[in-house]
């Protein structure tokens, strides 16, 4: 089949056009007036008002250089997908050695190459050869053009490969991925704690967690449960498992038994035969059998009736039991591993599983559980979200092995959002944005007629009404009607007003006239249709009834499972956002409803809780010095515990590698064509170079061009890179852009062309701050441009020195972190892997790269690891260590749950060896350490100090837990690194999964800690490590560049039109190269 030929040699094309990548991490639309120490997302970039619009310089004929600078040829490549062209060897150079700038090519400094080159004499062509990008061209709106067919390859399709993280390899890959030695090499279980750290003050405070006193001593045993046909609802297969009859059949009764509400079933009894059970729903108590004529309480279309079935035709409610005896329970299991008489093994997950589903049993009949947390809209705390919205508190537990020798039971509030009970015409209203319902009913008839419109996009949130439960509603129907429940099985695309049929006669058993369904209601209830046009409600019975949208109303207490918009983020941020003493509160209102004394399964099984909770023995580290620019009393700054200082009078560790001569300003519109006026982003100008200046940056021009306004982002950054590349005759080096809305995709617009068509640096700053002109906004934005011209904010002073224990990076040493993001539940975006790598001898700059991977992939690919790695490796080599490969290497890795650790070890780690083995050939007998260590925010563990620790009583920025709830035996900690401004402070969780270089506690724990004051764009310390940090960063700015049109992306992520389940597997397109001419892609270009 030449057909499916070409596809394959299409598919593995892409798949080796690889490229090179936080409660809860932001985008990059930049910076706060002051730096918020205490929230996990980072500062955001400033912006301001319009300018005028002022004449452009005339285009240049010929090539120019700047005067007595060498020609040379320009930086290429990226770190996105594959090394640069011109990628520095590694080979060892004096000149280079400890030194984080690029070296140079023979030629000017980078952000003096040429502006005229003959590929660059069009320059206000709507293609820019000199800006182009390696995956394709981009038309005049800054959106990718499809590649000329010329540059398609002829080759043969080549047989490919699937890698276990799913994606496609091929056939060169499969070699390698075969040939990696390493992978067997890694260890199948996890480092064992070394022993505890010592240093720092001891200090006492209370944990969320309570001691398990008392477990069952009986024997129990697991069984596979199935009740009725494969593909039952759960809601059907729980109404079984709760009925009275099968209450009645079951040995010993109901409370003699758990169930998982799915599959699963445990008990104390031994029956070693089959049990099976027929159960009638409809002869349960107070139930009884439906009338014929209440079988369906709508319209039915007939075509939708199984065949032989009349509407009247009640249907069975009769559903099969079979429990099948599959395994023995042994809870004597639990305590052998604790004592260290057994291995973590199956038989030990099986006994925590059976107590984990024992202390969910009652509260999951008496309240609304979702996994391991409960909600009770009744005497709850909640708030409205809007768009038919809620946010509840409910109580989170769960059970965990602990050191000490211990269960403990970790108890946690939790928040979680619903639909409220309101009309579907309503919720669809809100989440469209629309005003009123007579302008929804408008723009789905313009739908109708014109499905392509723009406005389609919006009714694309019809489609969360799927799955979902709901009344119908109107005057004259009556009780048994009313309390009828349905649910959503489509969104017709035809109005009720269309919509006819011939209702059945029951009393003369035969069809009516036929008549539309406003003619039914107002005939047989006395209904008018106010909104006769909208769309119709076809429920999933299996005679399908269908229902006019304005009747319908959601029932309450269903999940939301969709991402918010921004104003609900910001109303549920601030609902869940609580001080540490009302979350105190919380956890405490929720064990009184969970009343782990009166729960009856725990009373039968004797499992007892300790109602107090733990009170550990925390440490608090000493807080590092940092080390900032020049000499005197202002070159160190000593934030004690503090944790936060402010950068008056202080100067930049390392300024930005060259002058900022050839820059300029882009104005932007606002979407309401809001802008900021000329005199105020001048005043805006004149006091950004002068706070830089301060701060130890190097501005030689003050008074850059100025270009604007315009309302199109590709459009504003393409005259104005031109701008300025024509009046200095070189190219920009920067550019700043004063947008006026919080528009995301116009942000996103702005990063793409930067980035991926012209490969400049850009900050991004809000009107509204230009028009404030702060001093400590600027200090904001300057950091950050300081990282991404080159520079350092700051460092640990003493990151050289650790008394006690020698020192750290006594050799040459590298940092990775990595992370990979996820779209939300339901949408198709696909999964971006970010890994960033430390670019100096202080871990104090990373570069990053980014690429796709796969959708809902955790594990990074072995392709991507090495077309982002390899180039960053060499780099590093040139730049950092003068060619020698690092003696040790730390990986932090975010987002992985437990059950992936050991696929960490055997992939991601043992590709990022394989890559160090490749570019250290010449050295046979030399073997990189590593260092593993996984850190995780998504956990439920948190510190009440009381008195001990802040003015808000969260605890202090160096509080660190290594007993009483952390793992047995395995090496981890919990380290709380940052001041919480607002809510309850969440520390993180580091385990380290293995260790080839054998560091103290007391050094790793110092390591940890201290470099959370480096973060380059904050003066607080952060929660989180910032290799990680910067890799959470840089996934995210990865949505900029992406393959994919505006309105694609707003088609795409604007809601649901299937289940996460139905998402393509195949592998994501990959995102657009950075241009590197010069070296953007080495900077902290994602900051």
């Amino acid at each position: 089949m030449p057909g499916a030929s070409k596809q394959r040699a299409k598919k593995a094309r892409q798949a080796g056009a690889g490229r090179g990548k936080a409660p809860a991490g932001p985008s990059d639309q930049e910076t706060h007036d002051q730096a918020t120490p205490g929230q996990e997302s980072p500062v955001q970039e400033t912006s301001d008002q319009e300018t005028p619009d002022q004449d452009s310089p005339a285009n240049f004929d010929g090539p120019a250089e700047r005067p007595g600078s060498a020609s040379g040829p320009p930086q290429q490549g990226s770190s996105r997908g594959r090394a640069p062209s011109n990628a520095p060897s590694h080979a060892p150079s004096q000149s280079t050695r400890g030194s984080s700038r690029p070296p140079s090519a023979g030629g000017p400094p980078p952000s003096e190459q040429p502006f005229g080159t003959k590929q660059e004499e069009k320059i206000l062509n709507k293609r820019i050869e000199w800006g182009g990008n390696a995956h394709g061209f981009y038309n005049n709106d800054g959106e990718p053009d499809k590649v000329p067919s010329n540059t398609e390859s002829a080759r043969m399709p080549l047989p490919s490969a699937v890698h276990p993280d799913g994606s496609l390899v091929l056939p060169h890959r499969q070699m390698m991925l075969d040939a990696n030695s390493y992978r067997d090499k890694m260890p199948t279980t996890l480092m064992r704690r070394p022993g505890f750290g010592t240093a720092g003050k001891a200090i006492g405070l209370q944990l969320n967690s309570h001691r398990i006193s008392t477990l069952p001593s009986d024997r129990y045993y697991q069984y596979d449960v199935s009740i009725g046909k494969q593909g039952d609802k759960r809601g059907l297969i729980q109404a079984v498992w709760g009925s009275e009859q099968l209450n009645q059949k079951l040995p010993g009764g109901r409370i003699d038994w758990l169930f998982d509400g799915n599959k699963l079933g445990w008990s104390r009894h031994n029956i070693d035969r089959e049990l099976r059970m027929s159960i009638d729903l409809d002869l349960e108590p107070n139930r009884g059998v439906k009338p014929p004529q209440l079988a369906h309480s709508g319209p039915v279309d007939p075509k939708d009736l199984p065949k032989g079935k009349k509407a009247d035709s009640p249907h069975d409610n009769t559903h099969m039991v079979f429990i099948r005896k599959s395994t023995a329970i042994d809870l004597n299991m639990i305590h052998a591993y604790l004592d260290g008489r057994c291995d973590f093994d199956n038989s030990v997950i099986a006994a925590i599983n059976f107590l984990d589903h024992l202390i969910r049993e009652n509260p999951s009949r008496q309240h609304i559980n979702i996994k391991k947390s409960y909600f009770s809209r009744t005497g709850a705390a909640y708030r409205d979200l809007t768009g038919g919205i809620e946010a509840i508190r409910g109580i989170y537990q769960s059970i965990r092995m602990a050191e000490g020798k211990r269960l403990v039971l970790n108890v946690d509030v939790s928040h979680t959002t619903f639909w409220r009970k309101s009309m579907f015409p309503s919720i669809v209203n809100q989440l469209s944005g629309l005003v009123n319902l007579e302008q929804l009913q408008h723009q789905w008839r313009d739908k109708r007629s014109d499905p392509t419109s723009i406005d389609n996009n919006k009714f694309r949130t019809m489609m969360r009404l799927r799955k979902n439960k709901f009344i119908v509603e109107h005057r004259g129907r009556s009780a048994v009607e009313s309390s009828k429940i349905h649910t959503v099985g489509e969104i017709v695309n035809m109005p009720a007003s269309e919509f006819k049929f011939k209702p059945y006669n029951k009393i003369e058993n035969k069809e009516g006239d036929e008549v539309s369904l406003p003619q039914y209601y107002y005939k047989k209830y006395g209904v008018y249709l106010q909104w006769p046009d909208l769309p119709l409600i076809k429920t999933t019975a299996k005679k399908p009834t269908y229902f006019p949208m304005e009747l319908c109303a959601m029932i309450p207490g269903q999940r939301y499972p969709y991402r918010l918009n921004e104003n609900q983020t910001r109303e549920m941020l601030a609902f869940s956002a609580t001080e540490p003493s009302k979350r105190l509160a919380g956890i405490q209102e929720g064990t009184a409803m969970l009343a782990w004394d009166q729960d009856p399964y725990l009373q039968k099984y004797g499992l007892k809780i300790e109602s107090k909770p733990i009170v550990t023995k925390a440490r608090l580290l000493d807080p590092p010095v940092i080390q900032m620019g020049g000499t005197g009393p202002n070159s160190t700054i000593k934030p004690g515990t503090a944790g936060r200082w402010n950068l008056k009078g202080k100067r930049f560790l390392t300024k930005n590698d060259a002058p900022l001569t050839y820059w300029g300003v882009c104005v932007m519109k606002g979407i309401n064509g809001s802008c900021t006026r000329e005199p105020q982003v001048q005043a805006f100008i004149r006091k950004f170079c002068e706070i830089y200046k301060s701060h130890g940056g190097e501005v030689a021009n003050t008074q850059p061009l100025v270009r604007g306004p315009f309302a199109d982002p590709a459009k504003g950054v393409e005259e104005t890179f031109t701008a300025v590349g024509n009046h200095h005759q070189v190219r920009p080096q920067f550019l700043m852009f004063v947008v006026n809305d919080r528009h995301a995709e116009n942000y996103l617009r702005i990063k793409k062309s930067a980035d991926c068509r012209y490969g400049v640096a850009t900050q991004v700053v809000q009107g509204a701050n230009v028009v404030k002109n702060g001093d400590q906004y600027h200090s904001n934005v300057c950091m950050k441009v300081n990282a991404k011209l080159g520079g350092s904010t700051y460092r640990v002073s003493n990151a050289l020195n650790l008394k006690n224990n020698g020192k750290y990076f006594d050799v040459p040493t590298m940092i990775i972190g990595a992370d990979v993001s996820h779209a939300a539940p339901g949408i198709g975006a696909p999964s971006y892997a970010a890994m960033t790598v430390s670019m100096d001898r202080w871990a104090s700059r990373y570069s990053a790269g980014v690429q796709t991977n796969g959708h809902r992939v955790e594990i990074i690919s072995t392709r991507n690891l090495r077309d982002m790695l390899k180039p960053l490796f060499n780099h590093w080599m040139n730049t950092v260590s003068g060619g020698e490969l690092p003696h040790h290497v730390y990986y932090f890795r975010d987002g992985v749950s437990e059950g992936q650790y050991i696929n960490v070890l055997k992939q991601e780690v043992a590709d990022i060896k394989e890559i160090f083995k490749e570019l250290g050939e010449t050295r046979k007998d030399f073997e990189v350490k590593f260092t593993v260590v996984v850190a995780e925010k998504r956990h439920h563990i948190r510190f009440f100090p009381g008195r001990s620790g802040d003015d808000n009583q969260n605890p202090l920025p160096g509080t660190i837990v290594d007993r009483d709830v952390t793992h047995p035996y395995e090496n981890d900690i919990y380290l709380c690194s940052h001041k919480a401004l607002k809510g309850t402070a969440r520390p993180t969780h580091y385990h380290m999964l293995m260790d080839e270089a054998g560091i103290k506690p007391d050094k790793f724990q110092k390591i940890l800690y201290d470099h959370c004051y480096q973060y380059m764009r904050s003066t607080t310390p952060v929660g989180l490590f910032p290799a990680v940090y910067y890799a959470h960063l840089a996934s995210n700015r990865a949505r900029a560049h992406e393959n994919i049109t505006e309105g694609a992306r707003k088609l795409r992520d604007s809601g649901p039109t299937r289940s996460t389940s139905e998402m393509p597997p195949d592998e994501a397109k990959p995102l657009l190269e950075i241009i590197n001419r010069v070296g953007l892609a080495w900077t902290m270009w994602y900051i």
